[in-house]
């Protein structure tokens, strides 16, 4: 039993804990790709650049702020600077709206023009971002940085193998739980949000109800901007701030989007946990784990190298694009 227990704890510490944090990462930023997908018709592929514009403006705020000594220890600094991070976000998304996807909105472009609109928008957030802050990898995290240390959980229950469970990972579940929330109660409950979904599912009928499509295209780009930002950093912290590491999280969150159904919010959700999950399970090596179950490996027991953990979201989105297009909650076909 003592064994049994000792591998679940090595599962938990180097598959479970971080899967569930980078799962709900992805979930928050698949939930933007998803909302803009689903409203304004077109895959941004600017989003994971969004994500480091709004990241990279709330670290420098962090870094002023640590600066004027100002903090609310244990918790990091940069939950104090996460608002103006967002409104950079807003802003900055707001801008390109009006300067870039507008003028297709209103000739009805087709998407492929608007997406390859939204790459070029892409490459000017990578630059901005580039310029400002650097190509580097920047820390900003700061606070406590354990809830439960290995060594703590070892002494209070007497087994070889501790559980770490690190401060940014419990944040980010706590605030992806509520953010979640908040979004679904608002598309539910609130007049906007009900509008949001009423011009989703026909924007023609929506528009002869008297719903203003530049309303719903805005508060689209909001919290599109919001989710991106809160994302961004709960990566960040949990990691660190790089930004092309940014531009690569593009492609595990449209595969996020795409695998629960691109357009459903709770597809976006339930994506990102599967996504999440095989990454890291698919990437970690068992053999510890399956010597404690009394099994003796002669190998690491690991499908794929870490260097590889992008792959896997590549092989899942066309092994649904090809079988399930729809995803799992049947959501619009990318075009």
């Amino acid at each position: 039993m003592i064994e049994f227990l000792n591998a679940l704890v090595l599962f938990s510490n180097f598959v479970l804990v971080p899967a569930l944090a980078y799962g709900s990462q992805l979930a928050l930023g698949a939930l933007g790709v998803t909302l803009v997908f689903g409203i304004l018709r077109f895959a941004n592929f600017a989003h994971g650049d969004l994500m480091a514009f709004g990241t990279m403006m709330t670290i420098l705020v962090t870094w002023w702020l640590q600066a004027a000594g100002i903090g609310i220890d244990p918790l990091p600094t940069a939950l104090l600077a996460l608002p103006f991070g967002i409104a950079a976000a807003i802003l900055i998304s707001l801008f390109f709206d009006r300067a870039v996807f507008a003028f297709y909105r209103k000739r009805r472009s087709a998407a492929i023009v608007v997406v390859m609109a939204s790459i070029g928008v892409m490459f000017m957030l990578n630059g901005i971002v580039r310029f400002v802050i650097g190509p580097d990898d920047q820390r900003f995290a700061d606070g406590a940085r354990f809830i439960i240390s290995a060594r703590d959980f070892k002494t209070m229950t007497g087994l070889d193998e501790g559980l770490t469970i690190r401060l940014p990972v419990l944040i980010t579940v706590i605030v992806a739980v509520v953010v979640v929330a908040a979004l679904f109660w608002f598309l539910q409950k609130t007049r906007t949000g009900k509008a949001m979904r009423a011009y989703s599912d026909n924007e023609d009928l929506a528009l002869l109800s008297g719903i203003s499509p530049e309303r719903v295209v805005a508060v689209t780009w909001i919290i599109a901007a919001s989710l991106a930002t809160i994302a961004g950093v709960l990566y960040g912290l949990d990691k660190s701030f790089k930004p092309f590491t940014y531009f690569q999280l593009l492609l595990p969150i449209f595969a996020a989007a795409i695998v629960g159904g691109i357009g459903q919010p709770v597809g976006a959700i339930v994506g990102g946990f599967v996504i999440a999950f095989s990454e890291v399970m698919v990437t970690y090596a068992y053999k510890r784990v399956l010597e404690y179950l009394s099994f003796e490996p002669s190998g690491l027991v690991q499908l794929l190298s870490t260097e590889y953990k992008f792959a896997v979201s590549f092989v899942i989105l066309v092994i649904v694009l090809l079988i399930r297009p729809t995803g799992i909650f049947k959501g619009r076909v990318l075009q």
